[in-house]
């Protein structure tokens, strides 16, 4: 299952960046649960409705929001840690913004049941027990 798990990341990542909601929750569990530490769009989404709350709240913080996979590896059964660089400009100020994070996708039963960003990589190796 390790590669499918990565493909769906993949399919889940391109969901965002096509802002289709319905694409990326079909790779999801209904209490999906997303937890973001990033100021403009921050906190617990849960379920659909706070799915939706997300892709509204990446399109009011810069239309041009997009995320890139740079790597993205099993690890165990259950979890996929990728590597993304997500760009936007800030709507509002027009700022460029550039940052490197590091996810952690949880899997039950074949679906992305809770996805974890991490603004400090080294913080996320040591959340799935590697070391860079």
């Amino acid at each position: 299952m390790s590669q499918e798990y990565v493909e769906l990341v993949e399919r889940a990542v391109a969901a965002v960046n096509a802002r289709d909601i319905d694409a990326y929750l079909a790779g999801c569990t209904e209490d999906i649960e997303l937890c973001m530490p990033v100021a403009a769009v921050a906190g617990v989404y849960e379920g659909r409705d706070g799915i939706e709350r997300f892709f509204a709240d990446i399109e009011d913080a810069g239309p041009d929001f997009r995320i890139d996979i740079e790597r993205a590896q099993a690890i165990g059964g259950d979890r996929v840690l990728a590597f993304l660089r997500t760009t936007f400009t800030g709507r509002a100020s027009g700022v460029p913004a550039d940052a490197r994070t590091a996810n952690i996708y949880d899997f039950d039963a074949g679906k992305i049941r809770r996805v974890r960003i991490f603004l400090n990589r080294q913080e996320a190796l040591q959340a799935v027990g590697l070391r860079e």
